[in-house]
């Protein structure tokens, strides 16, 4: 005789209906994202659903705790794209290259996601610690891949950075190995904000009547500038 699968419990089955109905409140809600920014209303998202308003506050509390769970997922979804398609790679600027262009890609196919996260602040909304470590996924990424080549000796070692701001970051630096350089980690964050705002600048339509056939080719350009400036060997 073959083996039944365990009978699903009354809780199991109102966390299964739950899970299901959550995420499909979230996609209701990014398709509004797209008409209405970041200024959601549950009324809204509750009368495409066809549901009383009243439901929809037993799985979200408010707004902004429904924003917080799109914020979560758009910062994870984008963090794993780029760290997937690093770890195809092998070499530190072919991750480099391959984690930004993930990350442009998602932008691309995700931008009204892509604006909640990197556009604007939303008036009145301040961002739980829950957000923090989905927000830095790709960022940490960048890190990993500039400090791995520094410590495999591909990275030269220049001038040590001076400066109050050097200061701040001396401490995150140590945090990734004893003795790893202030500079290591200031580029690494300059390039993220590079990168990012190169995405930024051409999905809200900055490249327009500048470049238009090879903005994929253009934004290699700049990641390729970010690396050589982070010092990353091969790259000029």
């Amino acid at each position: 005789m073959s083996e039944r699968s365990p009978a699903k419990t009354p809780r199991t089955l109102r966390a299964r209906v739950r899970a299901e109905m959550t995420e499909e409140i979230k996609t209701v809600a990014r398709r509004h994202l797209a008409t209405d920014g970041a200024n959601l209303s549950l009324r809204a998202v509750a009368r495409d659903l066809e549901m009383a308003s009243s439901a929809v506050y037993r799985y979200f509390a408010s707004r902004d705790e429904l924003l917080t769970a799109l914020i979560i997922d758009a910062y994870n979804t984008v963090g794993e794209a780029a760290e997937q398609a690093a770890a195809a790679q092998t070499a530190p600027l072919e991750k480099w290259l391959a984690a930004g262009h993930a990350v442009r890609d998602w932008a691309l196919a995700n931008p009204h996601e892509w604006a909640l996260i990197y556009g604007s602040p939303v008036p009145g909304y301040q961002a739980p610690a829950d957000t923090i470590t989905p927000a830095t996924r790709v960022l940490l990424l960048l890190g990993a891949i500039l400090t791995g080549a520094y410590e495999a000796g591909e990275i030269p070692a220049r001038e040590p950075l001076a400066g109050r701001f050097a200061q701040e970051l001396a401490p995150i630096a140590a945090q990734y190995s004893p003795g790893m350089p202030t500079r290591v980690i200031a580029e690494t964050i300059a390039a993220y904000f590079q990168i990012c705002g190169a995405i930024s600048y051409e999905l809200f339509g900055q490249l327009k009547n500048s470049v238009e056939d090879d903005r994929r080719g253009f934004f290699e350009f700049q990641m390729r500038n970010a690396a050589a400036t982070a010092g990353l060997t091969g790259v000029q």
